[in-house]
């Protein structure tokens, strides 16, 4: 069975409880597959929890409330227009003017189906279907495509992409297990950046194989490619420098720090501590 996140920002957790940590984040109108229901093991009681599997083979427990469960809105919801929100947030207003009561807020990474037959009268505005069912507006520069497979073969062009992408985190809040413009981990940055163009790979900080990307000699790094540490992860973007969300005090979110010695941004620690390098290319 499958469900769809129908919550700005869904939580998952390591177990079917709100008293632990975060394990990963669902952004509103991601499709998971829905493996068991749980119950709650603080309360002891039948709270609905369930267990889901991402599309990046991720899993964890969320609350059942913030799901839509309806096979017949997953499947019309899956074979629809998505488009994703680009926009660091944006709002879904009841209208196609600014002065519309805003339906859903949605972090970057959010879903919506995109209704562009429907004309506004207002310029720049598309009517969007949100995960229930229901209709509203929200600018289309907010909006670019959901991509299921890699966005270009242009191997250049699709670097440029992933490093683009990264740099629009630059300022978030680093959070343990998040995702989204209001908080992001070292992975969810790099896996987000990888999914807003059109690729799945590993969730966590640690190379996994099967997944988009493969090893290579860390000398032979390109921007996009990503570095890994130990429990850490972060993007390449050229001339020595990488982008990463860390939680060093001082830091506290997405940087640009360097592996030369010679730019004013190196991270020794880092440098000493890099273990491989991987691509997709």
């Amino acid at each position: 069975m499958k469900a769809i996140a129908g919550k700005a920002i869904v939580p998952l957790r390591e177990r079917p409880t709100s008293g632990t940590a975060l394990d990963d984040e669902l952004l509103y109108g991601m499709v998971v597959e829905v493996l068991e229901e749980a119950a709650d093991e603080e309360e002891g009681e039948a709270v609905p929890w369930v267990s889901v599997r991402t599309p990046y083979r991720y899993t964890g427990y969320c609350k059942k409330e913030d799901l839509i469960l309806d096979q017949a809105r997953v499947a019309a919801w899956e074979a629809g227009e998505l488009c994703v929100v680009m926009q660091g947030f944006a709002d879904v207003l009841d209208e196609p003017r600014v002065q519309g009561v805003c339906l859903e807020s949605l972090a970057r990474g959010g879903r919506l189906l995109a209704h562009r037959e429907e004309a506004t009268e207002e310029a720049g505005w598309v009517c969007v279907e949100l995960a229930d069912g229901g209709r509203g507006y929200t600018k289309e520069k907010f909006l670019g495509p959901c991509y299921s497979v890699p966005f270009t073969a242009d191997e250049d062009a699709f670097r440029k992409r992933l490093v683009e992408m990264a740099k629009g985190y630059l300022g978030a809040q680093y959070r343990w297990g998040g995702k989204s413009t209001l908080g992001i981990d070292c992975s969810g940055l790099t896996s987000m950046c990888y999914m807003l163009c059109g690729v799945y790979i590993y969730r966590n900080a640690g190379y996994v194989d099967g997944f988009a990307v493969h090893e290579i000699p860390a000398a032979e790094k390109k921007p996009g490619d990503l570095l890994y540490f130990p429990g850490h992860i972060a993007m390449y973007i050229g001339d020595d420098r990488y982008i990463h969300s860390t939680g060093r005090n001082g830091d506290d979110g997405v940087v640009i720090n360097s592996l030369n010695p010679a730019h004013e941004d190196f991270r020794e620690d880092l440098l000493n501590m890099l273990e491989r390098a991987a691509s997709m290319f």
